[in-house]
């Protein structure tokens, strides 16, 4: 659906709430938000335009989601933390282009296991090559081996790794430090 009214309306939303916290800096946006929820959007503005001028059921919704679009920057802020604090970690360690892009997105939150073989296509290079970069990070305690072996062998973030950057380990574990 565009609808330039709502789009208006929207924009002005986010301007007023800018306004209000008196801050030329914010981290959340409710019409991302509303992006992200369009459907439930179009759902609540439609039942309330066609019902009774009753609005407390779209405000609520609405004060709903200006708390999930801040819950959201708190998130993507802790992720962008953890990140710079992983990096600041192994700042005077020597890696590889093929290791930083790889790094890179397993804290960008990669989904699925990291193989040799799925390091060999994000990082562009053959199988042993990425073998090679796998095992000087284990070494350095970048990146560990699951459980799991043979074939199947996978890697993740070193736990200590993690743990210093603020991010939560597969084993549930979380720590941050500033």
């Amino acid at each position: 659906m565009d609808d330039g009214n709502g789009r208006i309306a929207r924009a002005l939303g986010d301007l007023w709430l800018a306004r209000a916290d008196r801050s030329s800096q914010r981290f959340y946006s409710l019409s991302a938000q509303i992006q992200r929820e369009r459907a439930a959007y179009y759902s609540i503005l439609e039942r309330t335009q066609k019902s009774s001028l009753d609005v407390t059921e779209w405000l609520l919704w609405f004060l709903g989601a200006l708390q999930r679009a801040i819950d959201h920057a708190d998130s993507t802020v802790d992720t962008v933390l953890a990140k710079a604090r992983f990096w600041r970690r192994w700042a005077q360690t020597a890696m590889n282009p093929r290791q930083i892009t790889v790094l890179n997105r397993l804290l960008d939150g990669f989904d699925g296991k990291l193989t040799t073989r799925k390091w060999s296509i994000l990082a562009k290079c053959s199988q042993d090559t990425a073998l090679r970069d796998i095992n000087d990070l284990v070494e350095l305690g970048a990146l560990r081996r699951s459980d799991s072996g043979g074939r199947s062998t996978s890697y993740e973030l070193g736990g200590h790794a993690l743990l210093t950057a603020g991010f939560t380990t597969a084993d549930g574990d979380s720590a941050s430090q500033p």
